[in-house]
């Protein structure tokens, strides 16, 4: 799909490898520091690598904004080319991520060339709003036309998820609700909701996580219903085919979407939300 405006994300967008080709994406990896040693998300370690040490050493990786020297690396080409840039970072509540990238375009001197979009999300509620930023390039659409129609489409996004375990969000302490959850009830599968940049807790369930999780969709067939049809995620960061068919079975029941998207959450979503999560993200009409 070719651009006329470069579309970059951060790797905590958790799009696959086939969407980034499809729509011609460009990832900028955030890093993950197991212990001493730091990867990049996505390219040197794997989410079931990231679960190992952190049940070893009983602690969640930190993880971090890339460098301004690798944002700045991910822009030039596309600079020199003579192109416009839209950015997308992980919520700016969470990570510098978004600032190292306004940074780097200060230092390219092409702050008028380089918008950078806070995403107020995470994971696959940032790659709905990169896709479509990506599908408005490939029809001719400029950098101003392409921000303004996102800007008015980011807060219809709906990110949610369940998580198999607490201690991973209340090791990370990211989550709002989750420390007075946690106190010897990790039994319970919240609904993890993302809403103005920040992760709630809301409904809790409790039981298996395969019946958890087809509950937790089935309690949005409303949403769901009202959504834009165009395309659904199914993100999860590693569970049961048969948790995940479930789903998808599920979703292509209503009859509602044209594309049923299944990916892998990354590092840095992983280590935050543990092995067994999934979530149900789309945008609402």
């Amino acid at each position: 799909m070719a651009q006329t405006v470069k579309i970059i994300s951060d790797s905590t967008c958790d799009l696959s490898k086939d969407l980034l080709e499809k729509y011609d994406i460009a990832i900028l990896p955030l890093h993950i520091l197991l212990g001493e040693t730091e990867y990049r998300d996505g390219v040197d370690i794997t989410p079931e690598e990231i679960f190992r040490w952190s049940d070893e050493n009983k602690t969640t990786p930190k993880t971090s904004a890339p460098s301004m020297t690798e944002a700045m690396e991910v822009m030039k080409p596309f600079l020199e080319e003579g192109r416009e840039i839209i950015c997308f970072s992980i919520s700016d509540s969470m990570s510098t991520s978004g600032n190292v990238m306004r940074l780097a375009a200060e230092d390219l001197e092409a702050s008028d060339r380089v918008t950078v979009i806070n995403s107020a999300n995470l994971s696959t509620g940032i790659g709905l709003l990169v896709i479509q930023a990506a599908m408005l390039s490939a029809e001719g659409k400029n950098m101003d036309q392409i921000t303004t129609a996102i800007e008015e489409i980011r807060p219809r996004v709906r990110a949610s998820f369940v998580v198999d375990t607490l201690t991973y969000l209340y090791r990370g302490g990211r989550c709002n609700a989750v420390a007075a959850l946690a106190g010897g009830m990790l039994k319970l599968h919240p609904r993890i909701v993302v809403e103005d940049g920040a992760m709630d807790a809301s409904k809790k369930y409790r039981g298996k996580l395969g019946s958890v999780i087809l509950s937790y969709t089935k309690d949005m067939e409303e949403d769901l219903k009202n959504a834009v049809p165009d395309r659904v995620f199914i993100t999860h960061s590693g569970c049961d085919r048969e948790i995940v068919e479930s789903v998808r079975s599920y979703l292509e029941s209503l009859g509602i979407f044209n594309e049923i998207l299944e990916t892998r959450a990354g590092g840095v979503i992983s280590s935050h939300c543990g092995p067994g999560t999934l979530g149900v993200l789309f945008i609402e009409k």
